[in-house]
This record gives C-alpha cells, structure tokens and sequence, in this order.
C-alpha cells in the first residue's frame, strides 16, 4: 500500500507556523573593532540572544578574506567543537561560552591578523544571526634615527641643500614623521622647504619610513636645532617620539673684521711678548687670513700672530685681511699698538767727578721714556735723594762715594733702568782712627792697618821713632788708600803712619809695647791636679785625727808620765795648740790649722 504523500503537508505546516510566529527568534551584538598590541591575546566578544534556549544552539566564526569570501576558522555544535584545520588560526585560537557571550581568544596576534572576524549563531529553526569586529592590531616603531649632512652648507646655494635624513622602522599602523627646526614645525613649502618621505614593508607587514629634509640655508640657521618627530598609535592612543637634535655648518662671507690685542692684557713695553687675534663675523672654509704691519704681511695661523720681545718700532698700524679664494672678495680691520720704552738712564757728567772739600756738588740723570717716569738716587743701598738732580751743598769727605740713579715708570711695573756716578771729593787725607794708638804686645812680629781717605788717593808711608822706614803694602779703595806693614820688634817702639796727596798730610802714632811672656805653671793635667787635691784633703783629715789624739792623751797626762800639762815641743805656743801649716804651688797664703780643725791666721802662728 503506497504512502500518502506528505510533502504538501510538511509545507503547509511551516507557512502556518511562520504566519502565527512561530519561528524562533536570535539576535547578535558585537564591537566595531577591538585593538591589541601585536604579541598579545585578542578577544572579541560575540553576544547573543535566542528563545530556544542553548541546547540547540550551532556556534560559529569566520574571517573575511581579501576577495571577500569567508573563511570559517571554528564550529560549535550542541554535541561537538572543533577549530578547522588548516587555517590561519588553527592553533591560536580557543572558544570560551558563558551563558549568552561566545569570547574568541586569539593568542600571539600579529598585524596580518588586521582583519575582519564574523560571529554567527544559528538554532534548530533555520533562523539564524551574525555579527562582525574589525580586529586591529599595533606595533610600536624603533627610536628614530636622525642623520645630519657632514660637509658645510654655503647660504651662496641656489638650490635647496640637504639638511639631514631621519627614519623610523617596524611600526603598525604607519608611523608619520613631521621636520622640527628650533621647535617650530617645518611644512613642505617648495623650493624654500622640500620634504621628501619614503615608506616600506618589511616581509613582517611592519612599516619603515624615511624622510629627508632639504632647504634654502641662510646665516641665521648657523645656531639652528633640527630633528623630528615620529608619531605612531596605540590602543585606543596616538604617541609620540623625538630624534636627537643636530646642528648645521653653515658657510657665510663675513660683513666685518676685527683684530685686537689678546696678551699682555693693559699696556705693552719693550721685551713683551704680542699676542695679536685676527677674528671676523663670517664663516667660510676656503679664506686666507694675513696680518699687515708697515712694509711687512704674515700669513697667521689659527687666527692668532706672536711676535716676541718686541721693540718700539714693533708698534704701529696692524691690519688684519680675510680673503675668501673662491669669489676673490675681501674685507679687513685695523688696530694700534703702541709699544712703550725706557732707554737708558744717562747721567751728566758721566762715569765720576771730582769736587773740591766744601764746593757743591751737582749732577743730573735722565733716562728718555713713551712714559712719565720717576728718578731716585742711592748711595750704599740707602735712598739719599729724590728726582733727576743730585745736589749737595758743601761736598765734604763723607760725600764721596758710588752713587746709584734708579729711574722707574710707576705706573708698568718691570720697566726700569739705572746707572752710577763716582763722586770724589779733593781734600786733604784723613785717616781712620784716634791720632795717637797704643797697642801691647806679646809677639815679636807686629802688623799694623793704615786707612785713609780723601782725593787724590793717598800715599801712605811708614817710619820709625828711630827715622827707619818701613815696607809697606799698600791698595786703593772706594774713597781712599790701605796700607798694611808687618816688621819684627825687640823693645818698645814708636810707629808712624804718614798719608798724604796734592792737598796735605796727616800722621797717626803706634805706641807699641812688648809685654814679657809669663812664666807658665808646669803642665799638670786636670785629672793629676784632682788627684792630688784628693790627696791632700785625705792628709789633712788625718792630721786633725791625730792631733785630736796626741791632745786628748796629754790632758790626760799620759804622755811623757805627767799627768799635768808639759811642753810638748821647746818651743812655745798659745793655747798649747798644734799648728800644722801647708802651702800649695798655686797660693801664697799659708793655711793653719789647730788640733780642733780650726783655721789659723798667719800672725797667729
């Protein structure tokens, strides 16, 4: 028997059910987007709603390929899950399902999983719901680099110069690079400023990008600051970072040259050592600096000339040149230098003069100098006049002397000359010392000093009481003569000393004596002349022993068998004392001594 055929029923059933709403009713809610730094673990949350419960609920994702096409990546069935095989994903992710919200997680993203992930859920019903998230996934860039040009920039260039390059590599999405110059921002406004970036993918995806900065140079970027700023983004974030800052040489022609004086510092005399400095406002490598003074150029090095132990004629006119080679353009500056001098002090009359006892003496000094200057005049290390004249009243023999002019200028320390002048005085000699000298002797053999002054030098003669002249050595001083003799003598003798020049003499008296020789004491050593010293005292102390014993047995009249008093000797004494009496080689004097150690006085004996 056949079946009835059911089909039409089956269909009839289902367009009643959807008519009275019988189907079952799913909805998905999804973000927009989620963001993670590469490396880390995605999760993209899919929310869903269904009347029938989760018995009888599918579950699955999918990834959207370039041409659009889906690309499931996970299933979940009421009795079975799986992550398909062979996929992008297929070891990286997992589903986790609590209640209503299916989170996949995606482990170790990298910026190719920047793509889009669809949720789709399903019921026993053939109704089903789907919702989509933009995975997107960020990479922060390398510190940036930062490259300046080696070589001068001239603001002469017509064209733009290159500045420097700056590159950033491995970032997500692309990193932008923005030109700094001295913190404001440069903008590419050609020709004045050109900038110039390159991008790359790596074979990571990652970007790389380079700019490079080219401008029109003028003077005023001489102490300029460059760099750049790369900004880059973050979940939810953009950050930035900058380069380290350069600078630029920059070759300009100079508007103006300057030379001056670097050393000595102040005013400058003979015997310095000039230092010059050449210097300009201008900057350029291919430039010849020279220095002109009279008929003479030096070429200088390191902007800097040195001339040593100038002289005054080393003053002048300096003019320092700064040529540039290039364009032949030239432009120089000038300076004075006055080299200050001292000549030698000149004294009028010159080397000595000679004046008369009691006339004026005059004499002047005078040294030519660049400055004022101040004149002292010294005799013996001692200050004795101030200015360029000497003058003394009435010369007197005292006066004579060397005489030293010393001419300073006080306001250069260093700068000084001098010179000597010799006064003597003409007068007659006067010899040092009283005019009668007595002088004792022991020796047989006597020298005696004569000095004496005056102008001309003395001649110096010695002779005897007796009319004998004497050999004599005789040497000229500062403001005289010296004689010294040495003769013998054997009795008193008289000795005289007899100066004299062109104006007169003048004599001084030796009395001299001869003393006789004392007779010397034999020689006793210290250590003899103690011992015997010893001797003695031990001797007297026996004595006074003994006689204290020779007296007490004759009081009682036990000597001689008296018993009274008797003569112990013929002759008589006081007191019956016993005198002992001892003299040494050094005394006169007699010391007595009684048997009770008392002293005696010699007329007491």
């Amino acid at each position: 028997m056949a079946l009835p055929d059911t089909a039409p029923l089956l269909v009839g059933l289902l367009l009643l059910f959807h008519a009275f709403g019988a189907w079952a009713i799913v909805e998905v809610t999804m973000e927009d987007k989620v963001e993670v730094m590469a490396g880390e673990t995605a999760q993209i949350t899919c929310m869903f709603t269904t009347d029938e419960g989760l018995g009888g609920t599918t579950i699955q994702w999918f990834y959207v390929l370039p041409n659009k096409e889906r690309q499931r990546i996970y299933n979940k069935e009421p009795m079975h899950e799986a992550a398909e095989q062979n996929t992008l994903f297929t070891h990286r992710i997992s589903l986790n399902v609590n209640g209503t919200a299916a989170v996949l997680a995606i482990r170790d993203v990298g910026v190719r999983d920047n793509l889009e992930f669809i949720c789709v859920i399903k019921t026993l019903t053939p109704e089903e719901a789907e919702g989509r998230t933009q995975l997107q996934v960020f990479k922060s860039p390398t510190f940036p680099t930062i490259e300046a040009v080696e070589t001068g920039i001239s603001v002469n260039e017509e064209a733009p110069s290159k500045i420097g390059s700056c590159r950033v590599k491995n970032g997500y999405p692309k990193p932008n690079i923005t030109w700094y110059r001295n913190n404001m921002p440069l903008r590419n406004t050609p020709p004045e400023v050109v900038v110039t970036s390159s991008t790359t993918i790596e074979s990571s995806g990652l970007f790389s990008v380079q700019s490079e900065l080219t401008m029109k140079v003028k003077k005023e970027h001489k102490d300029a600051v460059f760099y750049c700023e790369v900004i880059y983004f973050v979940p939810g974030a953009t950050k930035m970072t900058e380069s380290q800052h350069i600078n630029i040489t920059v070759y300009y022609l100079p508007t103006e040259v300057n030379i001056w004086v670097e050393s000595p510092k102040g005013k400058i005399k003979e015997g310095d050592t000039l230092e010059l400095r050449c210097d300009n406002n201008g900057n350029y490598p291919s430039s010849i600096t020279t220095i002109k003074h009279q008929n003479s150029e030096y070429s200088v090095e390191n902007k800097t000339m040195v001339r040593t132990n100038v002289k005054r004629l080393d003053g002048g006119v300096y003019e320092c040149t700064f040529e540039e080679t290039d364009n032949f353009d030239e432009i120089s500056g000038s300076t004075k230098v006055s080299v200050n001098y001292l000549e030698s002090a000149v004294i009028t009359p010159k080397d000595s003069i000679a004046v008369m006892e009691g006339e004026e003496l005059k004499a002047s000094c005078n040294a030519l100098s660049s400055l004022q200057t101040s004149t002292t005049w010294f005799k013996n290390e001692k200050l004795v006049s101030k200015g360029n004249t000497l003058s003394v009243k009435s010369a007197t023999l005292e006066t004579a002397g060397m005489y030293k002019c010393v001419v300073t200028v006080p306001e250069m320390e260093g700068m000084k000359t001098s010179s000597t002048l010799q006064v003597n005085v003409k007068g007659s000699p006067q010899i040092l010392g009283p005019d009668v000298q007595e002088v004792e002797t022991y020796e047989t053999t006597v020298n005696l000093t004569c000095s004496a002054t005056g102008f001309p030098a003395p001649t110096i003669m010695w002779t005897t009481s007796d009319g004998k002249n004497l050999n004599a050595l005789q040497t000229e001083t500062e403001d005289g003569a010296q004689s010294v003799v040495t003769f013998k003598i054997t009795s008193n003798v008289k000795v005289f000393c007899n100066a004299s020049n062109d104006f007169g003499s003048k004599v001084v008296e030796f009395n001299i004596k001869t003393i006789q020789t004392p007779t010397k004491s034999p020689n006793i050593k210290k250590e003899s002349k103690g011992f015997v010293i010893a001797i003695i005292i031990i001797a007297i102390f026996l004595l006074a022993i003994l006689g204290s014993v020779l007296y007490f047995l004759y009081k009682k009249g036990r000597i001689c068998g008296r018993s009274g008093k008797q003569d112990f000797s013929k002759r008589k004494s006081s007191k019956d004392n016993i005198v002992v009496e001892m003299k040494s080689d050094n005394t006169e004097e007699a010391i007595l001594l009684g048997v009770n150690g008392e002293k005696q006085q010699p007329n007491d004996q």
